[in-house]
């Protein structure tokens, strides 16, 4: 289920680490009732003074669908992430269906992905018509394997679309390798990767198209859902404006060629989006300070595992900090009891998910390694703004929690 998290309002414009403002106090098992602390929570998106005057400018001085903001944004977004083109959504589980819809990929067709991800990766192919097709995730970590795709490669596959899940590149060179010798398109799911990059490329610029999500938990935001595709295809991104605007044929009001969405991204967002870009590259070198900082307090730590190190050639941006421990649920439970909120990322493999099996029959054992890790799985907090020793408090804490 998607957490409703709490939105940082600040009156200074924050790049760099802030103070968290008075919220919630607790009190652990271990601390005497005069000494509540305050609860360490796992996510804390930003509003800053900035955002609030660019959401009412946009209010007062433009239309409120397809302003001159979202065009802004979009020219600004696909800029930075070295493209061509970026097409703007109402999410980004639009923005993986509408791109499928822009290849006509559809009925009768398949898409390959990973079953270790949100359900709205598999989602989004189902939405297009198409059938997702499941490959397992890599023998050490946590994205699709590039060995066990090429095994599901079929004669109705149409493209190919890895996960760059918690803001860890996957082995994107491989399957765009994959992709061009196989005849199919590769689309990224670059919904938690904003700002990663593969080879001093930005994730997002190396397939067909890249498909972000602006939900509040990203490493940035629009104030509320959104999504973009970015791609170098001019007749990609035309047809992908098409289908998010009804249909609509370009430069006409009441003529569609197309059976399109609404699903547009609202200006008052896309204008709070741009603001959020600024402070993108700044936010997620924090984020890469505060994953740096947990490896260096849990390194030796038994019975838990760190996220796979990055290679040279890979930036991650970690939107998540996710650890893998047999006792999840203990070191879970313990966490929470002082007052520090975890996440599950994700409790349930999609091939596992009801829709899934009763379609397509999958049953368990199908995806072992993406099983084992729904399993062990832990998100610890993180945010731009957490404080270096908030950092330590959770170790702590965390040590404390393996201890029988």
């Amino acid at each position: 289920m998607p957490n409703h998290f709490r939105t940082r309002t600040l009156n200074k414009i924050v790049t760099e680490n802030a103070p968290l403002p008075a919220s919630a106090l607790v009190e652990s098992e271990s601390q005497a009732r005069a000494e509540p602390r305050k609860k360490v929570h796992l996510a804390s998106p930003i509003i800053d003074a900035e955002m609030k005057a660019a959401a009412l400018a946009a209010l007062e001085n433009e239309m409120m669908v397809m302003g001159e903001s979202v065009f802004k944004f979009e020219e600004e977004f696909a800029k930075y992430c070295g493209t061509k083109y970026a097409v703007s959504t109402a999410s980004g589980t639009a923005a993986l269906s509408i791109t499928f819809q822009a290849l006509s990929i559809g009925h009768g067709n398949e898409v390959i992905t990973t079953p270790f991800s949100f359900i709205a990766t598999a989602n989004s192919i189902v939405h297009a018509g198409a059938d997702p097709i499941f490959a397992d995730v890599e023998d050490s970590g946590m994205n699709l394997s590039p060995r066990k795709t090429r095994a599901k490669i079929g004669s109705k596959t149409r493209a190919l679309m890895p996960v760059h899940l918690y803001g860890q590149p996957s082995r994107i060179d491989e399957f765009h390798e994959l992709a061009a010798e196989s005849g199919l398109s590769l689309i990224e799911d670059a919904c938690q990767a904003h700002g990663a990059e593969f080879k001093g490329r930005k994730i997002g610029s190396i397939g067909d198209a890249g498909c972000f999500s602006f939900y509040p938990a990203k490493n940035m935001t629009v104030g509320g859902d959104g999504g973009i595709i970015t791609t170098n295809n001019e007749e990609l991104a035309d047809a992908a404006r098409s289908i998010r605007d009804c249909g609509r044929d370009k430069n006409s009001k009441y003529y569609h060629g197309r059976i399109g969405f609404t699903s547009r991204l609202n200006t008052v967002n896309a204008a709070i989006g741009r603001i959020q870009l600024k402070r993108l590259e700044a936010w997620n070198e924090a984020r890469r300070r505060i994953s740096e900082q947990y490896r260096k307090e849990l390194e030796n730590v038994r019975d838990i595992i760190l996220p796979p190190l990055e290679a040279s050639f890979e930036k991650a941006v970690y939107h998540l900090f996710v650890i893998r421990t047999k006792f999840r649920d203990q070191v879970k439970k313990r966490l929470a009891d002082n007052g520090i909120e975890t996440g599950i990322h994700y409790p349930r493999p999609i091939h596992l998910q009801a829709p899934y099996r009763e379609k397509y029959g999958y049953a368990e054992g199908a995806f072992p390694l993406s099983e084992s890790l729904s399993d062990e799985v832990l998100s610890l907090p993180m945010y731009p703004t957490l404080a270096e020793d908030e950092v330590v408090r959770v170790c702590e804490a965390l040590k404390k929690s393996l201890v029988s």
